[in-house]
């Protein structure tokens, strides 16, 4: 049988869903590989060591947060079929991501940012209007946003603390996603960004991180 055309309200309801289990404390969704964390021991920290450790993990589970309402702006208003189907697949991995943040988070004690749903919003809101103006913007801005993760999670590489092996585990995998999703966005004919306008998102991104690692 043929696959269902959806409507865009069909797309506003399923994008309502996801944002809800994207923001959702202790939410439903399940990575389809399992943690790299899982088979190593947790290691003995310090009160000081846990809460940094927990205050880097609650930013990159924010960038996640993001990453997924990116994702999802992007492919309600990507205008080819097979690029709206390789932003659907980009949200997808990143739920891996999302979901092993969110286990580290739990382990360390900490929370997630209170302002999960404002970056959110801000974040659907830039993914949505990239689409708009071309899937060669879009597909750009994904690469150019990767590279900011990137770079964010090589720091956090150095910041966390040394006996979090677990926690370095999970965003040694992260860092090689990203990079991997960065290639398959400029591969896909997305657009090479000037150095001024990755000023810009470096300013934006220092503002989500500096806020996330506190609130």
């Amino acid at each position: 049988m043929p696959s269902r055309h959806l409507s865009l309200i069909d797309n506003l309801i399923i994008n309502a869903d996801r944002a809800l289990r994207t923001l959702a404390a202790g939410s439903d969704m399940t990575c389809e590989r399992p943690s790299p964390a899982t088979s190593i021991h947790e290691s003995q920290l310090s009160d000081v060591e846990r809460k940094k450790a927990a205050a880097l993990m609650r930013v990159n589970h924010t960038g996640e947060v993001c990453a997924q309402a990116l994702y999802q702006g992007q492919a309600l208003t990507a205008k080819l079929p097979n690029v709206r189907t390789e932003m659907e697949k980009a949200a997808d991995e990143e739920i891996d991501h999302l979901v092993w943040c969110q286990q580290r988070l739990d382990a360390l004690g900490g929370h997630t940012s209170y302002l999960n749903p404002l970056w959110y919003g801000l974040s659907f809101a830039i993914g949505a209007g990239a689409g708009l103006i071309s899937d060669k913007v879009s597909l750009g801005f994904v690469a150019a946003t990767e590279d900011q993760v990137c770079k964010h999670l090589q720091s956090h590489l150095t910041q966390l603390p040394e006996a979090d092996v677990r926690s370095r585990a999970v965003v040694e995998q992260m860092l090689i996603d990203e990079a991997q999703h960065a290639e398959v966005a400029l591969d896909a004919g997305g657009y090479r960004f000037p150095r001024p306008v990755k000023g810009v998102m470096t300013l934006v991104s220092k503002v989500m991180t500096g806020t996330s690692y506190h609130i």
